[in-house]
């Protein structure tokens, strides 16, 4: 596999092996040995979610303030732009993004630990994302920060507006938002 470091070295981007012949190919979407061999990190994964969104849906920008969430985040269908904010205040990168574009066809993951906000904009007619994370969901400590937050300034590649769920659309900005130490 390999890794690719980020402009903020917590996010990585994870290329797997493919073995391709005539009848198709095969990887491995996840091993922990490897995982930890490329990475340093050895997350223990508790839930897998799966979502399946239109063209222009937007999602995020989301994170658990207690129980929070590392992701390891890959498409099995479509393509999409995947969004990782620090949202760690103590941290010399509070407050940046990363972005990635992710797709069935790239086969890249995007890795984020605990201690960011996580959101992606769909580009394909339809997408389907998978994601491993390492605590479980917590409706209760779940917050968000608006995906058009100017401070944060995300480059969103989309052209038309985002089609938004009501709570992404009354997220707070970071500036108000409920954040890491």
């Amino acid at each position: 596999m390999k890794v690719t470091p980020t402009a903020i070295p917590d996010v990585l981007i994870v290329e797997p092996d493919v073995v391709s012949d005539a009848r198709g190919c095969f990887w491995e979407s996840y091993n922990a040995r490897r995982f930890f061999e490329a990475t340093g990190v050895q997350p223990v994964f508790v839930q897998d979610n799966h979502t399946q969104s239109v063209r222009g849906a937007l999602h995020g920008l989301h994170y658990q303030v207690r129980q929070p969430q590392g992701k390891l985040v890959r498409v099995v269908a479509g393509e999409i732009f995947d969004v990782s904010v620090d949202v760690r205040r103590s941290s010399p990168t509070f407050g940046r993004w990363i972005g990635v574009h992710l797709s069935a066809a790239n086969r890249r993951q995007a890795w984020m630990p605990a201690g960011f906000a996580h959101g992606f904009s769909v580009l394909s007619e339809r997408a389907e994302v998978l994601y491993k994370v390492t605590d479980f969901w917590a409706p209760e400590y779940e917050r968000g920060i608006l995906w058009s937050d100017p401070e944060i300034g995300i480059d969103w590649p989309q052209t038309a507006a985002p089609l938004l769920s009501a709570k992404d659309a009354a997220a707070p900005l970071l500036r108000d938002a409920e954040v890491f130490a």
